[in-house]
Parts: structure tokens; sequence; C-alpha cells
């Protein structure tokens, strides 16, 4: 059984006319799927400054898309057919990433039988970016200095040096500021790669994406698969403290659970349901009187021509009407109905 009988149509009103339009953004071939005016105009931002050749900060928590908007500031380069070479500087032991970002030559260490070149050389002509820069080693951070100021550097265990011409992009999940305050983090350095400073929101600042973000995930688990309005309110009320990244995860879940076409609410992590449910009331106790908003706010715009309006609405004339009547909506005191055809 549909929870909340006849609340489709008054859900489907509000969606088509009080949200956004989803966007898809295909960066390097990997689509970025959005509707909130805050990632609109964060990669409005990419395509602004990736026609620059400056080094881009960008700041967020983990898992709210900021290697995307990486990938946007690279695409809109002139960089852009160079390579993209990425980097979690965390998930490298210190001990390793000196040698994975600069190179080494045969016999510079234990364990080093052939020459390897650093990431630095092979994003020459490109972009290299460093995903989570607040977790480098001092040491490093001084080569990197170095390197970013357009001085050449030598291989660990080379005689000759290398020279690269590489625009770096990075990336922190921390207060890179507090870091910086702390002395665990270069004040030269940070100010070096923040030549511009973007900041991803977290989703739970941003929830209109969570919607279309969503079913980008389903689609990509069973095309044949959508989400219950009981879903969407769970999953809007949620806080996401994984954002993006918890989002997609919770999806697979839900797919992987689901006994229908249609994911329930049970059939999401428990986490979610409690709170979610709760909310899926409250936003029930105000399900009218937005429908009848945005009823009225498409009338006026199209003049009071109920067929528009419908057509607008992405409803039936006939379901308009009934809705008119159920509203009490008056036309005289709310739009002037010059037609009804």
């Amino acid at each position: 059984m549909e929870p909340w009988p006849g609340r489709r149509d008054a859900e489907h009103v509000i969606r088509e006319a009080a949200m956004p339009r989803a966007k898809t953004l295909e960066v390097l071939g990997t689509p970025a799927v959005f509707a909130s005016e805050a990632m609109q105009r964060v990669f409005a931002f990419a395509e602004k400054v990736g026609r620059t050749d400056a080094t881009v900060l960008i700041t967020g928590e983990s898992g709210c898309g900021k290697e995307l908007v990486a990938r946007a500031v690279h695409q809109y380069s002139a960089r852009s057919s160079g390579p993209w070479v990425d980097v979690n500087c965390s998930a490298i032991p210190e001990n390793l990433l000196e040698s994975e970002l600069f190179g080494y030559e045969k016999g510079a260490f234990s364990g080093a039988d052939t020459a390897k070149p650093g990431l630095f050389e092979l994003a020459h002509g490109g972009t290299l970016f460093l995903d989570e820069i607040g977790d480098l080693d001092p040491r490093i951070q001084v080569k990197l200095l170095r390197v970013l100021d357009g001085a050449t550097y030598y291989r660990l265990g080379g005689v000759r040096k290398t020279t690269v011409n590489v625009r770096v992009v990075a990336a922190t999940n921390q207060p890179i500021e507090k870091i910086v305050e702390s002395g665990e983090f270069r004040t030269d350095l940070f100010h070096r790669l923040a030549q511009v400073v973007v900041e991803v929101a977290p989703l739970r600042r941003r929830l209109e994406d969570v919607e279309p973000l969503a079913n980008h995930f389903i689609a990509g688990q069973n095309p044949a698969l959508h989400l219950s309005a009981e879903v969407l309110a769970c999953l809007r009320a949620y806080s996401w403290p994984g954002n993006v990244r918890e989002l997609r995860n919770v999806i697979v879940h839900a797919a992987v659970f689901a006994k229908g076409p249609v994911i329930l609410r049970g059939d999401l992590p428990e986490r979610l349901q409690a709170g979610g449910f709760v909310q899926s009331l409250q936003r029930l106790a105000v399900l009218d009187e937005l429908e009848r908003d945005a009823i009225v706010g498409v009338l006026r715009e199209t003049n009071g021509h109920q067929q528009r309006a419908a057509n607008r609405l992405g409803i039936s004339k006939r379901t308009l009407q009934r809705k008119l009547k159920a509203y009490a909506i008056d036309r005289q005191e709310h739009y002037p109905m010059a037609e009804t055809a």
C-alpha cells in the first residue's frame, strides 16, 4: 500500500513548481549531478578560474565532491588536453610520498631496481591534484613550495635536475587556517596554494541535491527502481555526515534490499528510518499549503490559463480543476482568470 494515499499529485506539483531543475555536468567522464544554487555557483567558479593558471585550494568535508570540482578546473583549463594526475596525500606513507611525487633513480633505496618518474613528471603539461594536502609532511612541504615557485628538483638519488610545467590543484577536509596557525602547515606554502580558494558546501547545506543525486545513484544500480515519497522525506531529513559518498552507499544498500520496484522506508539503513519518518509527518502537515501556493503561483505566471498551468505543473487540467475546488482558490482574489481553455 502506498504511504499517505492521495499525496502523490501534491508532491509532484511541489517538486515541479518549487524545486530547481537538476543538472548533470560531465567532468572528465564522471557525471556531476546537482540542483542547488550553491553547487551551480561552485562549478561556474571552477569554469572561470579554470581558464587561468592560478593554483587552487578546494576546501570542504570529506565526501562532498571536492575532486569533481578539481576535475572541472582541469577540464575548463587550457591544459585540458594534457594529463590529469591525482594523489591522496594521506593514503601514501610519509616515507614513500616524496618518491611518489618527485620520482627516484635506480638504486636510490632498497628495492629501487629501476628508475621511476614522479607524479609531477607524469603531470607535465597538465594538472596535478593533491588531495588532503593538510597531511603533508613538513619536509615535503618545503620541496613542494620550491617546485611551485618554479625551481628545478632532483629525483631521489638523482644527479640531473628535473623541470616540470604543472598546474597544482589541492584540496583539504581540514580547517587549513588552524593548521597553519598551529605551525603544522607552512604559511608560505598555504599562500602559494591558496591563490584561489573554493569552498564546497556539505550535503546537509544543499538538500536540493539529495533527490537528483539519489536518482542518479539508483539509475546506476537498477533503472527499474524508484524512490517512494516516504523515502525522499527520510533522505532530506538526514544530516549526511558522510556527504555524497554516504548517500551513494545508502542508495546501494536500499537497492539491494528493495523487494519491488519502489524503494520503501524499510529498505533504508536503520539510522535513516526513524528521523526521516518523523520529518515526513512534519512535512505532511504543511504539504497542502505548499501545494496551494505552488498552484496559485503558476496560475499567476500563466495569466490564469488552466491548460498551460496544468502542463507546467505536470498534471492534467481535470486534476488542476479538482485541486482548485478542494483548496477553494478564488480566481478574482488570487489571479486574473482570463481564460480556462
